[in-house]
């Protein structure tokens, strides 16, 4: 047990990296944080710029939501194939993009809440398809890119 965390762990002492009563702050989590913060706010800023470019009347199909879900998700894809063939990423890169620039563009919840609005309007129909539409568009695209993404990457090694 040469290692700090493993004796803390061990003696129940305090430990590193999580925040809370008796916990202190661990210096490599001030960084993610920061990124995550910053990404996502960049993130958050092209989601509501698509919601400008492409708007969605009261009670119609919210199809900007549906293709920054599904773009998102493409987009995630290639990245999480790109980074799997990389040796060496900064520690701050996957927290940064994935969870920070692309958590913040996607935008779950705000499907969630098209769902109860179209079911409100009475366009239960519309809801239920547009609920299975972005789960079943958005799998693809993960899974699209990724596959698309690894053949592009095979086929440019030597």
């Amino acid at each position: 047990m040469s290692v700090p965390e493993q004796r803390a762990e061990r003696s129940g002492g305090r430990w590193p990296g999580r925040q809370g009563p008796g916990r202190r702050w661990s210096g490599r989590q001030g960084p993610v944080v920061a990124v995550v913060a910053l990404g996502g706010a960049l993130g958050a800023c092209a989601r509501y710029w698509a919601s400008l470019i492409w708007t969605t009347p009261p009670g119609g199909f919210p199809w900007t939501t549906l293709l920054v879900n599904v773009v998102g998700c493409a987009v995630i894809g290639v990245f999480m194939a790109v980074i799997g063939e990389v040796r060496s990423v900064h520690r701050l890169v996957r927290p940064f993009f994935g969870t920070g620039v692309l958590g913040g563009f996607t935008t779950f919840s705000t499907y969630a809440v098209d769902i109860e609005r179209l079911v409100d309007a009475g366009r239960a129909r519309a809801g239920v398809a547009y609920l299975g539409l972005t789960l079943l568009a958005a799998l693809a695209a993960v899974r699209s890119a990724v596959w698309l993404t690894r053949r592009v990457l095979a086929w440019r090694q030597p």
